[in-house]
């Protein structure tokens, strides 16, 4: 979707685009996989404040406040040193997603977000 919506449309070398591995894989495993692609591109394990790991980081909001499939109360919130992890139990299938330190090293972070049932979150947000 993200390659039919904005990928195709602009000059991003394919080595720079890294879809999250999801076939024949369990969420951890998933989730593990992804970290390790990240980390091969970033070229380090850890994340340099001075240097972003992602360029441009679009994300959506869902009408309950989550986000990157961030849930409210989820225990990855508090996830300070994985890249990505496994969601279970937030909502009925399981998810992966980026966690706050590698969203937060986007040189730019965007929300696309459509829908007047997301009204009221995206206001409590601001």
């Amino acid at each position: 979707m993200a390659r039919d919506a904005f990928l195709s449309r602009v000059p991003v070398p394919k080595d720079n685009v890294h879809a999250m591995p999801t076939e024949g894989l369990s969420p951890e495993q998933a989730a593990v996989a992804y970290e390790a692609t990240l980390k091969r591109f970033y070229g380090a394990d850890t994340l340099d404040p001075g240097r972003p790991l992602f360029d441009v980081t679009l994300l959506g909001i869902g009408d309950n406040g989550h986000t990157a499939s961030l849930f409210p109360g989820q225990a990855a919130l508090q996830e300070t040193r994985r890249w990505v992890v496994a969601v279970v139990g937030a909502v009925s299938e399981a998810r992966i997603s980026l966690t706050y330190p590698a969203i937060d090293s986007s040189r730019e972070v965007a929300f696309v977000v459509a829908g007047k049932e997301k009204r009221d979150v995206v206001a409590r947000a601001q």
